[in-house]
């Protein structure tokens, strides 16, 4: 047991320094100068080569060598579980690999903002080719011959592949496409909102939302960024929105969305704090519960009636006849470029080309040069219609810019974890539509903070969704619950 406790010292301090990493990339993304960018990455650079030295110290084997998992509890064993993983992978990483990708992805977010702003992939594509070359480099130094992309899921999503997505996607397009078609050839046309609104007011209702879905401002705080994100674990747990003065669903479902990933990490026992199962234990599992959260509280006819009282309070005539008029119009289907403000259909056809292209992407089947073509061709073969600018086409997402090759499948993987949670949650809990339609989201949170969020990385990604709804994962509840919401929506 010593040498189990000197290892989570070990650990903690590595954590704690993880953690500050984190700070600084939040503040690159809300409050730093844009002059402060060089500086800003060698200092990135720096930490991360005393965090590379920590996670590949000898000495780390030498514990996980000594240590006897049979004797440790459950939570320690879990501990030792991810730890070995952890360290397993951080020792084939060059240290100099490592710290050249902290650098290089921390002025690559500052360059893809401002190539966003001037509509220009050209001014970010040599940049782009760096970030996708040194983040092979790392893969395949982890990979040791395996597949390289696999390699970069287990970042975030461990214990998943290519194939198991790609198979996935595959049962999830047809009907996901067959809808779509339907609710485009329905007589219904949802109206869209056409005002402007507040900002000021769009941040003030923001925060009143966050609070309603339970996050605790004591240990958290909302700024505002290019592309919302929350940062953070247990005691420090940071998110972002952004307002658009014609879209307010913008900064109120950004807000719940990144609430969802915000309280997941608040919620994780106190027992865990800055230890390996004090953290969301996948992006898979995370998603589940900000998806959750927007979508099918969010989005669903009771919060929303309860959203429009709160919408005409703070803005006045919004345009809108009632309440099941704006249920119809936040979920209002169109096929626009920008996948975080998506409707749940489309949504997911976004993902499904992120997937593929960055595939081609790190296989070097596709050259950065050439993405911009592939992209527009597949939106337009997806979408039925053409990218008009770079920021509504492979610009508009951060993710590549920092590297986070095998983050965007996750998304929709989260939305088949959120389906099954949802379909368990209404089960075990009666009348949940009447809190929503009050705003009180207290027991769906409370049901998911006992059967999700406090585990942490306890469980691996796929055991937390099974013990949480009593069953194995399928996509089937998710299918379900939109055939079901947009046929009523479009009288299908």
């Amino acid at each position: 047991m010593s040498a189990y406790k000197e290892l989570m010292a070990f650990t903690r301090q590595t954590m704690a320094l993880g953690e500050i990493s984190g700070r600084l990339g939040w503040d690159q993304e809300t409050m730093m100068a844009e002059g402060s960018a060089i500086q800003r990455s060698e200092e990135m650079a720096a930490l991360e080569g005393v965090l590379h030295a920590r996670r590949t110290n000898p000495k780390i084997g030498e514990w996980l060598d000594t240590i006897e998992d049979t004797s440790l509890s459950q939570a320690e064993q879990a501990q030792m579980r991810l730890i070995r993983e952890q360290y397993t992978r951080a020792v084939k990483v060059p240290a100099d690999l490592a710290e050249e990708i902290a650098r290089t992805t921390s002025t690559a977010q500052g360059i893809w903002a401002q190539a966003r702003v001037a509509e220009s992939f050209d001014a970010f594509a040599p940049t782009l080719e760096r970030v996708v070359d040194l983040k092979r480099q790392e893969a395949e130094a982890i990979a040791d011959g395996g597949d390289v992309y696999d390699t970069m899921l287990q970042d975030y999503e461990p214990g998943t592949s290519a194939r198991e997505i790609g198979e996935m996607f595959d049962a999830l397009r047809p009907r996901l496409v067959a809808l779509r078609e339907r609710i485009l050839g329905a007589e219904v046309s949802p109206r869209a909102l056409d005002r402007e609104f507040d900002p000021a007011a769009q941040l003030a209702l923001s925060s009143k939302l966050a609070m309603g879905f339970g996050y605790d401002f004591t240990r958290g705080r909302i700024d505002q960024a290019v592309h919302p994100f929350s940062s953070g674990s247990g005691n420090d747990v940071r998110i972002t929105t952004r307002t658009s003065l014609r879209d307010p669903f913008n900064c109120i479902y950004s807000t719940i969305h990144e609430v969802g990933h915000a309280c997941y990490e608040q919620n994780i026992s106190q027992d865990y704090l800055l230890t390996p199962v004090g953290r969301g234990v996948s992006m898979g599992v995370h998603e589940s519960q900000s998806r959750i959260y927007e979508n099918q509280i969010g989005r669903g006819a009771a919060y929303t009636a309860y959203l429009f009282g709160e919408m005409t309070t703070a803005f006045g005539d919004i345009g809108v006849a009632d309440a099941e008029a704006f249920f119809a119009t936040v979920n209002r289907v169109s096929s626009g470029h920008i996948r975080t403000e998506a409707d749940e259909i489309h949504y997911n056809l976004h993902v499904m080309l992120r997937f593929d292209l960055e595939r081609q992407l790190v296989s070097g089947e596709l050259a950065v040069a050439d993405l911009p073509e592939a992209w527009n061709a597949r939106f337009e073969a997806d979408f039925g219609a053409k990218v008009d600018k770079p920021s509504n086409g492979c610009l508009q997402d951060v993710h590549w810019s920092v590297g986070l090759f095998g983050y965007f499948p996750t998304y929709t993987l989260g939305n088949v974890y959120a389906g099954c949670l949802n379909a368990a949650m209404r089960r075990d809990v009666v009348g949940l539509d009447e809190d929503f339609a009050r705003g009180d989201t207290t027991r769906a949170t409370d049901w998911l903070r006992e059967n999700v969020q406090r585990h942490g990385g306890l469980y691996e990604s796929r055991d937390v969704i099974a013990r949480a709804c009593n069953g194995a994962v399928s996509e089937e509840p998710l299918l379900a619950y939109l055939e079901d919401k947009f046929s009523r929506i479009y009288n299908l």
